[in-house]
Order: structure tokens, then sequence, then C-alpha cells
């Protein structure tokens, strides 16, 4: 499988790419012994929303025995999908919880051996809080999530999401501060439709900021120094922004001067 693999990851191929892993899984190790997959992230975004259509992989908590670590390889050979396109590795992150198992629910399940479930809206935002990279989409899935439970009729509530925070991480300090400035200000506004599009711009831009950083200084970007580089860029932009303004101000007042000055030259003849 090739690493440099562009697929991305919709919610017209999701249950396809599933429905293969349960098959190749049954097929290496029986039907006796079934497996489940939490989908976490953006997978279980695109699983149950309609405001993000990709992801770049599948996030997910992985219940199963060794060989379905085989199982996704070969079906990632079949259908030429990135290296690590089905993986666990975000249980190494800040986000992860032990308990995420307990605040899942039924999504489908494949070939009557794996069953695949999602993480209740409520506690996917409290993980996506919980990773709060600018970079990333969590910001914006945050609102995303918000926006359609809104639609619903059902809008997810400052309690619910407070409580979600508690029984995964034990409290808010575990909530970087950022993103607890970013869901007060959010909820408290309401607006979360045109706030959506305001911070996907400014996730492309960080984006942007960061692949440029890296083409500066190759390998010196981290997890570490990656929201400070995106804010010192955001800084610069603010910079030139409020220097153009400056100018745009000083230009209009020169303009102003020089009709004032053809006036009354005008006057005199």
């Amino acid at each position: 499988m090739s690493s440099d693999n562009e697929k991305v990851f919709t919610k017209e191929n999701l249950d396809l790419y599933l429905r293969e892993l349960a098959k190749e899984f049954r097929r290496l190790n029986g039907k006796t012994m079934p497996a489940e997959i939490i989908l976490i992230g953006g997978a279980a975004i695109v699983a149950n929303y309609g405001f993000r259509d990709m992801t770049a992989d599948i996030d997910a908590v992985i219940r199963a025995s060794s060989s379905m670590k085989d199982a996704i390889n070969r079906v990632g050979d079949k259908y030429g999908l990135p290296n690590g396109w089905l993986n666990g590795d975000f249980m190494q992150t800040s986000s992860y919880s032990p308990r995420l198992d307990e605040f899942s629910e039924y999504y489908k399940t494949f070939s009557n051996i794996v069953t695949v479930r999602t993480i209740r809206a409520e506690y996917l935002l409290a993980m996506k809080l919980c990773a709060g990279r600018l970079y990333k989409n969590d910001l914006s899935d945050i609102l995303g999530i918000l926006a359609e439970h809104e639609k619903k009729g059902i809008p997810i509530t400052s309690a619910e999401v407070d409580r979600a925070v508690n029984e995964l991480y034990g409290g808010w300090e575990a909530i970087p501060e950022d993103s607890q400035a970013f869901i007060r200000s959010a909820m408290e506004q309401g607006d979360y439709e045109d706030l959506y599009a305001s911070v996907r711009r400014e996730e492309a831009r960080a984006k942007d900021a960061l692949i440029s950083f890296e083409r500066k200084y190759p390998g010196a970007l981290n997890g570490d120094n990656a929201n400070v580089v995106i804010k010192q860029d955001a800084e610069k932009h603010e910079t030139r922004d409020a220097e153009l303004e400056k100018l745009r101000a000083a230009q209009q007042e020169e303009t102003k001067r020089q009709k004032r000055a053809e006036t009354k030259a005008s006057d005199k003849e």
C-alpha cells in the first residue's frame, strides 16, 4: 500500500470498506469470534452528519483478535488505501479515554461478525475540545455538530457538554484553555452556521501556515510547536491587515485632501 495515496473516506464509501473488512476478518478468523470497532473523530462525523463530506483516515477503538490487522492490510491492498487507513493510533493521544466504550452507540453490523459503533454527540464534542487543534477540523467539527443538532430540534446544551467532559476526562483541567474559551463563546453566540464558515477559513489558513513553515524548516514541525507557529502567523496577518488598513485610511484622506484643494482652486477661478 502506498503512503502517498490520496484517497479519502466519505459517507458513500465508508460502509463499503467496513463491509469488505468484515468479510476479510471472517475469512481469516472464522465465524465464532466477533469483533467491535468504535469509530471516533472524522469517521464518526462522516457516518452521522452531513456537514463534513470526508475524512483522510479512520480513527477507531478496535476490539478484535490480531487477525484484524491482517484484514485491514488486505482490504487496503485490494482498494489501494493508504497505510493505516483504519487505526487505533489516537489511543496514544490526550483525547483518548478508557471510558469511550460506555458512551458509544450502535451504528451497523457487517457480515454478522463485526459490530461498528460511533461516539455519542456530546462525548465527540468533548474529544474535539480536548484535541483542540487549530490546523485540523476540531473546532469546525464542534460547530458543525452543534448546528446539525439545533436544526433537528435537539440542541446540545452546555450542561451536556460539561457532563461529557467530566465523565471522559475527570474535569475541564484536561481541556486546553483556548478550547474552553472557544466553546463558551460559541454557545453564548449560538450562530453556529456563520461561525462554522469563519472557523473553516481560519483552519485552512492555519494549515497553509504549517505547510509554509515545513517547507522553510524541514523536520522542525511537531505537535508541540504547531499551535505556536499558527498563532505567530495569525499575529503577522493581523499586523499586516492593520498596516493595510492604515494605508487605505491614509490614501482616502489624501484623496479627500486633493478634492478639497481642487474645489478651492475652482472656486477661486
